[in-house]
């Protein structure tokens, strides 16, 4: 994106080039300075996939960038108002799942069968609890479905009907009709959308809080034209979500196969936990040398224990974004971005 762009589209912000744009090394955005003392980190995505060279559209850009910057103060009003993780994580994802935008909730791709089937997990890092809804049609928010199933439940996850009826009895929200998701891009254009771009639009959020808790969720719509009630590494405790308060919170996008039969989650936490290594390496070494880029393309976000945060993406492009809290100070920092540059909100 030319400066010049952006200073005329969004002159309260300053573009932050990271330097690590080609795929050899990666996207990683590990620019940011040595942790002072976070009192809290909000990190979150909305998808990965070829969509790198939407930055350079002002109306796709601005669209996005609204949306994360939207996204993450909502879950800073929830932990500077005195709310914990849980809190935040759930009201950054029900936004998503608001948002036509993202591939969760409203906007949610649609299966052979032409169905809106949902997914959903949510972890606390700080008693490994967890809770996951898979195929659902008619929970309005499947993150509130999850987190029900974590609290009000002896399971980890529910599926399908099961899951749909699970959530009525819980005095969800619910919808009748499953087209309620559907927006006029995915009933129309969603096939030569899909075919064009290979956008994941998976949504999650992680969240370091005063507390010291470590909490993860992600919120999807699935594959577009999925088959046979697949269910792919979002709902997955593990793969595509995951939370250990002695290690690091993470919520992932992309191919879900593949982000499963490498346990992706769960990896990253043991590679940082029991091996020792940095968040940034533990996590561009899961995502540029473990996944198959070709097939296994996608990202990730996560926070660990001392408020570092990476968003790496083996792909063009991934809606990404973070904001955290200094003690002491009270400064916000701010950024988001789509391809491999940030914007940092002045």
């Amino acid at each position: 994106m030319k400066k010049g762009f952006l200073l005329s589209l969004l002159p309260a912000f300053a573009l932050l080039a990271t330097g690590c744009g080609d795929r050899t090394t990666g996207n990683t955005d590990n620019h940011q300075p040595p942790v002072p003392s976070r009192e809290y980190v909000i990190v979150v995505h909305g998808g990965a996939g070829e969509m790198g060279d939407q930055a350079d559209n002002p109306e796709i850009a601005g669209k996005y960038y609204s949306a994360l910057d939207t996204a993450l103060n909502i879950g800073r009003d929830v932990l500077d108002n005195g709310g914990n993780g849980p809190e935040a994580v759930r009201a950054v994802i029900r936004y998503f799942e608001s948002n036509p935008l993202f591939n969760a909730g409203v906007g949610a791709t649609i299966s052979a069968e032409g169905y809106f089937e949902l997914d959903a997990a949510i972890m606390e890092g700080k008693d490994l609890s967890a809770g996951a809804v898979a195929g659902v049609r008619h929970v309005k928010h499947p993150i509130d479905a999850a987190y029900a199933v974590k609290t009000a439940s002896p399971h980890v996850m529910l599926s399908g009907t099961g899951a749909d009826r699970f959530a009525e009895e819980q005095g969800l929200e619910t919808v009748e009709d499953n087209k309620y998701f559907a927006t006029p891009k995915t009933m129309k254009w969603v096939k030569e959308f899909q075919a064009k771009s290979k956008k994941n639009g998976t949504v999650g959020c992680v969240v370091l809080d005063s507390e010291g808790n470590l909490t993860a969720g992600t919120s999807t719509g699935g594959m577009f034209g999925k088959k046979w009630g697949r269910i792919g590494d979002a709902p997955v405790i593990g793969a595509g979500t995951y939370a250990d308060n002695e290690g690091v919170a993470v919520s992932c996008t992309g191919h879900g196969e593949y982000f499963i039969r490498h346990s992706v989650g769960y990896n990253l936490n043991a590679r940082y936990k029991f091996l020792g290594e940095s968040l940034e390496e533990a996590a561009s070494h899961i995502i540029f040398n473990e996944l198959n880029r070709e097939e296994g393309n996608g990202g990730l976000i996560a926070v660990d224990k001392d408020g570092n945060f990476t968003m790496p993406f083996n792909c063009s492009g991934m809606y990404r974004g973070y904001l955290y809290k200094e003690k002491g100070t009270g400064k916000v920092v701010e950024a988001y971005g789509i391809n491999d540059k940030l914007i940092e909100k002045q």
